[in-house]
């Protein structure tokens, strides 16, 4: 479990700070844009191994990994339903679009779309604990 909230902090920590505006201007001017960018890029990615790692080392071990809660089957039908949409939308995040222009933050909103899903599909602590983050996140930063 430490492992992959080291990796939530990494990553999710690291993802809020370009709403600090003067923090991520200060760490541009003191390191210059590329190698601000290089360094955003490799600490995220080394805190999304982290979150992977993590989470899938405890797939498997009911002592580190309870049961919180066992969801009802059709919150799985759900998550399919729900994945469409954020699919859609991350896909719309990343190039230009009507999407893009009406919804403002599609990204934001396909990550808090995944993380519900997710969050009514998964029972166990870890994936309370995974994709409550990533939701607690995007609501934040939205």
């Amino acid at each position: 479990m430490l492992t992959m909230v080291i990796g939530l902090v990494l990553f999710l920590g690291l993802h809020l700070l370009p709403a600090n505006v003067s923090m991520r201007d200060d760490l541009r001017r003191r390191f210059g844009e590329t190698a601000y960018k290089i360094g955003f890029s490799v600490v995220s990615l080394i805190g999304l191994a982290l979150i992977v790692y993590g989470y899938g080392k405890l797939q498997g071990m009911p002592s580190k990994n309870p049961t919180i809660w066992v969801p009802p089957v059709w919150t799985k039908h759900l998550l399919w339903t729900l994945m469409l949409p954020a699919l859609i939308l991350l896909v719309a995040a990343n190039i230009p679009s009507r999407i893009r222009d009406a919804v403002g933050h599609p990204m934001l909103i396909a990550t808090k779309i995944w993380a519900a899903g997710h969050l009514l599909a998964n029972g166990s602590l870890a994936a309370i604990v995974l994709f409550g983050s990533f939701l607690a996140w995007a609501v934040f930063d939205l």
